[in-house]
């Protein structure tokens, strides 16, 4: 009996020794263990912090591409607001990409962040350092074709559309106004247009069923703001054509213009320092032709700037030319122009409009009358108002130099 006892504690004395001996071997196990999921957890948090940080960034930068503006200073300053982690190695903002799939180069922003963080346990394996790096592609990509944009940029209304309107466009109208109100339809006016996008809001109103309403997009750019500002500095003649008159006009300076009967317009660009004026028993034809209202001596001379005001009643046909510098542009109104003055395009039924009217700092009312053909047409000012009746397809010959434009969206694409 005395023996068996002996044995038996023999046998759990020997099985302590066991666990210790066990204990001892895995215990490096279980500390590198340890210091792996510390390390792990580290790496993780910053490789997110990093990622969000780079697809902010890129975001950014796409965002300032589309608006011609800093893409460098852009997405540095979005990357070191979201940071959150220690930088060692300078930011690599790539505009154009470089690396990647995405559909333009030219149109999109890469970021690569890295930085070596020193991880405890890590770091004693691998003798120094860990490299961890985040990467992010962002693209414009386009959102929809415009032949209409107010490139207001205030707390009001870009796209008032009311009255008795009927606005039937084969293209989508934006505002760029960050107003809650940016395009309204109101009163009696029936809008078949999509999309119908604003910077701000774009309530309910007088849309055709299935009209896509996108609200707080992307501003859109200036189509044309690549167009040179004109530079006359001589005086330019009168051009007056009375009710019972028919003159054929050349290209060239004219201090004003009051059509009131039939003008036809040879092929060329008319600048216009004065106001021009087209009563309602006028004929005015023309192809191939712009239009600039400016004035001489324009950017010391802002408020002299010339506008347009073409009667209801008058027949117009007019077209702009497919080459050269104002290619597709049918009238354009200099930019430096004061906001305080009005335009008012009109017309009756059998007048035609081809190319695009550009009226950056003044307000653009166009009032049609239907059936009057405006298949090829595109509207860019600051404000456009309509009043009338207009059906624009937007169905452009093909050598025509006038189009749609397109609009915009960010996408991250890696």
């Amino acid at each position: 009996m005395q023996g068996a006892r002996q044995l038996l504690r023999r046998m759990v004395q020997d099985r302590k020794g066991s666990v210790v001996s066990m204990t001892a071997l895995m215990m490096p196990v279980l500390i590198g263990a340890a210091g792996m999921a510390s390390d792990t957890i580290q790496w993780t948090l910053t490789k997110r912090m990093m990622q969000r940080a780079a697809d902010s960034g890129a975001v950014a930068g796409a965002y300032a591409l589309s608006q011609s503006a800093d893409v460098q200073a852009a997405a540095t300053n979005d990357i070191t607001r979201n940071g959150g982690f220690r930088m060692t190695v300078n930011p690599v903002i790539n505009s154009p990409a470089r690396s990647g799939s995405f559909r333009d180069a030219a149109s999109a922003v890469e970021v690569i962040l890295a930085t070596d963080m020193d991880l405890p346990f890590t770091g004693l394996v691998m003798d120094g350092p860990v490299r961890v790096s985040a990467r992010a592609v962002a693209e414009i990509v386009g959102n929809g074709d415009y032949c209409v944009l107010a490139l207001e940029n205030t707390n009001t209304t870009g796209i008032p559309i009311g009255g008795n309107a009927t606005v039937n466009l084969g293209c989508g109208m934006m505002s760029n106004a960050p107003s809650t109100s940016s395009v309204i339809a109101s009163g009696s006016s029936y809008v078949t247009a999509s999309p119908v996008a604003a910077v701000g809001g774009v309530p309910p109103g007088n849309y055709a069923p299935g009209t896509e309403r996108q609200q707080y997009a992307l501003p859109l750019r200036d189509p044309y703001r690549n167009l040179p500002d004109p530079n006359i500095t001589v005086n330019g003649s009168n051009n007056n054509v009375g009710s019972n008159q028919t003159r054929t006009l050349n290209p060239g300076t004219y201090s004003s213009m009051d059509i009131q009967g039939t003008a036809v317009l040879l092929p060329g660009t008319y600048f216009i320092t004065g106001n021009m004026r087209i009563g309602s028993k006028a004929r005015v034809t023309g192809a191939g032709v712009t239009l600039v209202f400016t004035a001489r001596n324009a950017a010391s001379n802002t408020g002299s700037i010339a506008t347009i005001d073409i009667n209801g009643g008058a027949t117009i046909n007019l077209s702009a030319p497919s080459t050269g510098t104002y290619a597709g542009i049918l009238m354009y109104q200099d930019r430096r122009a004061s906001t305080m003055a009005t335009n008012r395009i009109n017309g009756n039924s059998f007048s035609s409009f081809q190319g695009a009217f550009y009226f950056p700092r003044q307000l653009l009312s166009f009032n049609g009358t239907s059936g009057m053909n405006t298949n090829c047409v595109q509207i860019v000012a600051r404000q456009v108002d309509w009043r009338g009746n207009t059906v624009i397809n937007n169905v452009c010959p093909p050598a025509s130099g006038a189009s749609s434009f397109k609009g915009t969206q960010i996408k991250l694409v890696a």
